[in-house]
């Protein structure tokens, strides 16, 4: 029986960042969400040894080799259950590559939930998200997959309950913008000051939320916007567009989002900013969170 799995976008509602430590990394402190509907999918059926094909709008930009997170899950998984890694694996890519929204986290992290369920490992999400921390910093978040935050590094997950539902539109120019680069531009400004992690405001309805997220923004907004002049551009259709309540960049970009009341509100924004951004190769998508 094959199993499917959606992984879902992942937005990065706030994002603050410390200076870098010995190690090259920067502690966060991230309040995440993820899409309800949209993501890739990944498809697990049973196997000799270990396959992955890759289809899908974007699937032609990712190289399927060796350092794909996918086999990286899988080989991680079954290192520690102690089982030959046989399966084969289908990832249809939906997400852009490098855009800031965890499409490669969550593609392993579904990964590693799936199969779980195929190799009948029994573990528990907890005991995946220890695997997932070395995977990359968004991996374990992905596979909580539920409104958190995120501090550390990125591996201490703290799960907040369901946030009320928004629409939400996701735009990205369509540029890869990579993590390294961004965080390495973010250096260079010396702003960053050493974190701490205050208790959270309560965060039960719509006018919560948006009065948190206006007071901690994403802070690598500004050095991926120098390295990617057009995230500008697609954060002025957003907040131009009608009845958005909030826009920002997500991650390290280059994807940026928009909040609106409701899914209603997000489609018909979304059709507004593809006329906005007709001149421009945009890939726009409208879904909720909560």
């Amino acid at each position: 029986m094959t199993l499917r799995l959606i992984a879902p976008a992942k937005l990065n509602l706030t994002l603050r960042v410390g200076p870098p430590l010995s190690d090259g990394r920067h502690p966060l402190d991230s309040l995440v969400a993820f899409t309800n509907h949209l993501g890739d999918t990944l498809e697990i059926d049973a196997g000799d040894g270990l396959k992955l094909s890759i289809d899908g709008p974007f699937g032609d930009g990712l190289v399927n080799s060796e350092n794909n997170l996918v086999l990286k899950a899988a080989k991680a998984l079954a290192g520690h259950l102690g089982k030959p890694a046989n399966a084969t694996l289908t990832l249809t890519k939906n997400l852009p590559i490098a855009s800031g929204i965890g499409g490669g986290s969550a593609d392993a992290a579904a990964a590693l939930i799936g199969l779980n369920d195929l190799w009948r490992g029994g573990l528990s999400r907890q005991d995946l998200a220890q695997i997932a921390a070395s995977l990359g910093a968004d991996v374990p978040a992905c596979v909580v997959g539920k409104p958190l935050r995120m501090t550390g590094t990125g591996e201490i997950t703290h799960e907040v309950g369901p946030l009320p539902r928004f629409g939400i539109i996701l735009v990205n120019p369509m540029i890869p913008c990579p993590t390294a680069p961004v965080y390495k531009q973010f250096d260079t400004h010396n702003t960053a000051e050493d974190l701490f992690i205050d208790t959270l405001p309560p965060l039960a309805t719509q006018n919560d939320v948006l009065s948190f997220l206006k007071q901690t923004p994403n802070e690598l907004e500004r050095a991926a916007s120098e390295l990617v002049p057009e995230i500008a551009g697609v954060l002025t259709a957003l907040r131009a567009s009608p009845n958005c309540l909030l826009a920002r960049m997500s991650g390290s970009g280059a994807t940026c989002f928009g909040l609106y009341a409701g899914y209603g509100d997000a489609v018909a924004a979304a059709a507004d900013i593809k006329n906005f951004l007709a001149s421009s190769p945009v890939w726009v998508e409208a879904d909720t969170i909560n």
